[in-house]
């Protein structure tokens, strides 16, 4: 499975952006994706995950009613949803996914940054 993630750019506090993330590959494997984010000088922190029929898993309280994902699964996509972006919110985004046996997301994409800007 191979992950590529899309939608970053910068935006001003308040505003929305819509990540992607296309797989491809043995996708029929991907029973769960999310996505995580890396600030500067901070751990990567899991935001959002979704199972493939559709239920959500939320990782990071910070995000709660702001953030949400969902998943196309004809299309092979993944998306995040982020309105009412925050400072705060600036960061690289990568989404992951877990295969079928794995115990947590071991397939990884390339990030992707958010820059929020006050």
């Amino acid at each position: 499975v191979q992950l590529q993630a899309s939608g970053g750019g910068l935006v001003q506090a308040g505003g929305s952006l819509r990540l992607s993330c296309r797989a491809s590959g043995s996708t029929d494997s991907t029973y769960l994706m999310g996505w995580f984010r890396q600030a500067p000088g901070k751990q990567r922190e899991s935001v959002l995950g979704i199972t493939r029929n559709g239920a959500v898993r939320y990782h990071q309280d910070s995000v709660g009613g702001r953030f949400t994902i969902s998943r196309d699964n004809a299309k092979n996509t993944v998306y995040l949803q982020m309105n009412s972006l925050k400072p705060e919110d600036t960061a690289v985004y990568y989404c992951a996914a877990a295969r079928a046996g794995a115990t947590e997301y071991d397939v990884w994409g390339q990030g992707t940054q958010v820059t929020v800007s006050s």
